[in-house]
Parts: structure tokens; C-alpha cells; sequence
């Protein structure tokens, strides 16, 4: 299904306003090449300005919970600076350290189930559908076949 650009702009002011977001310049981009993720966002932070990257891959199916967890991606951008930041203070910014990458390993799994756990909340509190168990059906059908 084919992404309306002008609902997903409407939407993304939504959540720029109820996240007070708003003296930021936002917006949406579709992708329409092969990609690996379903979303993502980029920051410059020195012009508070920000471009929320959707894919149109047709798999993506709640492009609305992808507008929220990207927003909320942006409203926790300093803190996640700041902790990547004390990392490289700690560990120093050699990717290849053992203990640097267990750090940021922690961190972005820690992040990535913040945003998502917020992005539920907002959406099931926003009226928004509850999340779908979907993805773990098919991943049970493909282990077990029930």
C-alpha cells in the first residue's frame, strides 16, 4: 500500500506538537529504494532540523507507531549524545575495543526498548490500535508450525 505523503505529514506535526517538538523544522521522507530498515531519522541538532526516513516497502504496516518512535528518537537525541559521549570518555572511541562495544551494545538495546515501550504507550493512550502479536505468530508458526 502506497504511503499518503500528506496524512504522514499531518501526523508527524501531530506528534511534533504533543512531544513539543515544535521549534523544530520536520519533516518526512519516503523511501522507495531496497532498504534494511522500515525507519529511521537524521538529526542536525545545530539547526534543529530533522528528516524522518519511512520506508515504502509495503511491509511496513503501522507507519504511524514509525512516526512516533522516530519522533521520540529526536526528543531523546541529547541524552543519547551525552550517554555516547560518556562512553567514548570511559572507554575511548576505538570501535574495535571489546569493552567500548559492550557499552554501546547495552546502551542501544537499552534505547531502542525505551522508544519502543514509550511508542506503545503513546499509541495505545492516543486511541491508536493495540500492538499486534503478528510477528511473533509467524515466528512461532515458522519454528513449531502451529
Amino acid at each position: 500500500m502506497a504511503i499518503d505523503e500528506k496524512k504522514l505529514d499531518e501526523y508527524l506535526k501531530k506528534w511534533q506538537k504533543i512531544l513539543r517538538l515544535q521549534d523544530w523544522d520536520i519533516i518526512s521522507r519516503i523511501v522507495n529504494v531496497k532498504w534494511r530498515k522500515s525507519g529511521d531519522i537524521k538529526i542536525d541538532a545545530d539547526n534543529r532540523m530533522a528528516v524522518v526516513l519511512i520506508n515504502n516497502d509495503g511491509v511496513v504496516n503501522n507507519r504511524k507507531k514509525l512516526v512516533i518512535h522516530e519522533s521520540l528518537h529526536l526528543k531523546l537525541w541529547g541524552m543519547d549524545q551525552m550517554i555516547e559521549g560518556y562512553v567514548n570518555i570511559v572507554f575511548g572511541s576505538d570501535e574495535k575495543d571489546k569493552k567500548r562495544d559492550f557499552a554501546m551494545d547495552v546502551f542501544f538495546k537499552e534505547l531502542e526498548s525505551t522508544v519502543e515501550d514509550l511508542t506503545k504507550g503513546y499509541l495505545e493512550v492516543s486511541g491508536a490500535e493495540k500492538p499486534s502479536i503478528k510477528r511473533l505468530e509467524r515466528k512461532i508458526k515458522e519454528e513449531i508450525g502451529q
